[in-house]
């Protein structure tokens, strides 16, 4: 198909009858204009896009998109972004209904936009932080930190790798990589509202959809639902998410800051101190860790005394075995890996029998 006459124009469709503005009338809205319309509607604490945005490499303005719905599209186009898709959430392969940190990240950002729009902040930095945050996370979960951290003095942080190695090729603004490399709680806080909200967007999503799939997988009962969440959010992750997001919006309203009142914020701590309990710290999900970090670990040293067979060092030059170098372009390689990849290259590059291999747990499911 090759679209349809519609006197000196093409359209997609035989019959389209849509009109966006009257011939004549110009509908488009110039960067500059979007810019003051955004200046007039944020509240004073949102975050203002201005420009091309404050990048490390200078760059010219978009004519149309701000800069940091720039920043958002490139993260949606970027390789660290799809391969989310292949990494764990919780669950390592996991089942198609199943979260993975792609969907994770899909997640903290309507959480996160959701706040952002109701409270005056600025949704396209909001999204671009939440989309990205996760980008930095190795295959296998929050094992890989333990695993790659032994390679790196710094040790290994998703939320600083990701806004230093994963995504830095992007040349994202400033505000940008702040959001990503300080989302974790452990970390020094944002500099933007907009970071802020994705901090609690993230925890808020991924305790409530952790819970719904280890349901689904049949690992715990709603029953086990701490009767703080369930008094006060509901026993569903709709209506969950719903109770934490209205609270949200509604404390900032009342007084400013990116927090939740107190006993909302109980609720949520309980609730994740049951995840930890019941899904993250039970036996399956330690063996898997330590499963995760023994093929890691074995890879990383694999790559690092034979950096020549990496794409990138192939195609570049020539890498010392063994040196500091080595080893982190190793650790790099094996972070950017997708847990289905990192699994092959253990049984085909070190030889691995599968059953050594960490294994899909949901229902009991085996994968190799």
């Amino acid at each position: 198909m090759s679209g349809h006459d519609a006197g000196g124009l093409r359209t997609a469709h035989a019959n389209s009858t849509a009109i966006a503005a009257p011939e004549g009338y110009s509908c488009s809205l110039p960067r500059e204009a979007r810019e003051e319309t955004e200046d007039e509607f944020l509240a004073p604490g949102a975050t203002r896009s201005t420009g091309a945005g404050r990048r490390l490499k200078p760059e010219e303005p978009d004519p149309f998109r701000t800069c940091f719905e720039r920043d958002r599209d490139r993260i949606l186009h970027s390789t660290a972004f799809r391969r989310l898709a292949g990494k764990t959430q919780v669950f390592i392969f996991p089942a198609d209904h199943q979260r993975t940190r792609l969907t994770h990240a899909l997640e903290v950002a309507q959480v996160a936009t959701s706040v952002a729009r109701a409270c005056r902040l600025n949704i396209a930095l909001t999204e671009a932080i939440a989309l990205g945050h996760d980008c930095g996370h190795g295959p296998g979960g929050h094992a890989s930190e333990v695993a790659l951290g032994t390679f790196l003095p710094e040790g290994f942080d998703h939320a600083v790798w990701g806004a230093d190695v994963s995504v830095a090729d992007l040349n994202l603004c400033e505000e940008t990589l702040d959001g990503i490399r300080n989302h974790s709680w452990s970390r020094p806080a944002p500099s933007t509202p907009e970071g802020e909200v994705v901090s609690w967007a993230d925890r808020i999503a991924y305790v409530c959809h952790d819970w719904e799939d280890a349901v689904r997988a049949g690992i715990v009962s709603r029953s086990l639902l701490p009767h703080l969440v369930r008094a006060g959010c509901g026993e569903n992750r709709s209506s969950q998410l719903r109770a934490f997001i209205s609270e949200m919006v509604a404390t900032i309203s009342r007084t400013g800051r990116i927090a939740l009142d107190e006993e909302m914020a109980e609720a949520l701590s309980a609730f994740r101190r049951s995840n930890y309990e019941h899904v993250y710290l039970r036996p399956a999900s330690v063996a898997q860790g330590s499963a995760v970090i023994e093929v890691l670990r074995a890879l990383v040293g694999h790559f690092a005394d034979h950096p020549y067979v990496i794409p990138d060092v192939r195609r570049a030059g020539g890498l010392e075995a063994r040196s500091d170098a080595a080893v982190r372009t190793a650790v790099a390689y094996v972070a950017g890996m997708t847990d289905r990849f990192a699994m092959d290259r253990a049984i085909c590059d070190l030889g691995w029998d599968p059953a050594r291999l960490p294994q899909a747990i949901a229902r009991g499911s085996r994968q190799w």
